[in-house]
């Protein structure tokens, strides 16, 4: 591995952190690692305006490669950032309703508000089809009970981001809403097979894909009729419903590495490596700030040994460079 690709690895990595504001320790990581973006969670935001002097000092210590600002503004029980004009309703309740002009409008002043505080990402639309009522994962994060409720509110969202500068991200592939567990607390297993993906789950990610979204998340599940292995270490799930059925070639993400659901990878260094050589281009890990710099040392120390490919982590640094090219292209 040429020592230039070593030094880019970073940008594999978003991260997040605890508290109000970024700790020395997680800038010193930022900067010194070249981590490639930052997820924020409610406690990072207390108010707009702490939002924006947090963003401002995240960037501050990047490297000259524009970090990725990631946030779950989804609406409802999952909007970060609290208060008018960003927090905006449920998406259950506009599905139920089937008033796309209202979520339009409520979302667009949303975006706009985010942009202007410096985030670049909105991890959304959720494309999950609420199938499972004892789903509480999912509760109220769904737009609809059927794929054809749910589309034309996963094509507005992610339409409305591109308009406002923002990158959107299609999750949780390849759909965890038949599920009855909560992949932060164990790993899910869900019973459909091919036939019935294709004719349903589907459908809400070719709708996002359409409409331009730059990402997919997969999460934490396993699909026994898939692939008897989680799906975020799936190579095969990844290769034939992500880049073949659905012909998506930009970045896919995973869901967050510290999650139990993903405990069966191994350690969180032996997760990233995994996730990372079943098809993921980005590694995403929460608040955990150690363990985020636990599984970068021995993702970094494992691309050293020749257990990940250097034309893979080519490959996928290609596809983030390429992705950011689009935020510098709006700013410009």
């Amino acid at each position: 591995m040429s020592e230039n690709i070593a030094d880019q690895i970073g940008q594999l990595f978003i991260v997040g952190f605890e508290g109000e504001h970024p700790s020395a320790a997680i800038l010193n990581f930022l900067a010194e690692e070249r981590i490639g973006g930052v997820i924020l969670f409610a406690e990072n935001c207390p108010t707009h305006q702490d939002v924006r002097e947090n963003i401002v000092t995240i960037k501050s210590h990047c490297s000259s490669i524009q970090p990725l600002i990631a946030i779950d503004q989804e609406g409802g029980p999952v909007c970060r950032i609290k208060g008018a004009p960003i927090e905006y309703r449920a998406p259950a309740s506009y599905g139920k309703s089937g008033n796309l002009r209202q979520f339009s409008e409520d979302y667009s002043r949303s975006a706009v508000a985010m942009a202007s505080l410096g985030i670049n990402l909105n991890l959304a639309p959720v494309c999950d089809i609420f199938l499972n009522p004892h789903n509480e994962c999912l509760v109220g994060r769904c737009f609809g009970e059927t794929a054809d409720q749910a589309a034309p509110f996963v094509r507005e969202l992610v339409a409305i981001s591109r308009k406002c500068g923002l990158l959107s991200c299609l999750k949780h592939f390849p759909g965890l809403g038949a599920a009855n567990v909560d992949p932060h607390k164990d790993l899910p297993e869900v019973d459909y097979d091919l036939i019935v993906w294709q004719q349903r789950e589907k459908q809400t990610f070719v709708a996002g894909l359409e409409a331009g979204a730059d990402m997919i998340m997969t999460t934490h599940m396993c699909v026994p009729d898939l692939d008897s292995i989680v799906v975020t270490g799936s190579s095969k799930i990844i290769a034939t419903l992500i880049r073949n059925a659905l012909a998506f070639d930009g970045p896919i993400i995973t869901d967050d590495l510290t999650m139990a659901g993903a405990a069966n990878l191994g350690h969180v260094g032996e997760r990233a490596v995994r996730a990372f050589n079943a098809g993921h281009d980005i590694l995403l890990f929460g608040k955990d700030t150690e363990a985020a710099m636990e599984a970068f040392d021995f993702f970094r120390e494992s691309a050293i040994r020749g257990d990940v490919d250097p034309a893979r982590i080519k490959s996928s640094l290609l596809r983030v460079s390429g992705m950011k090219f689009k935020l510098d292209s709006t700013l410009a």
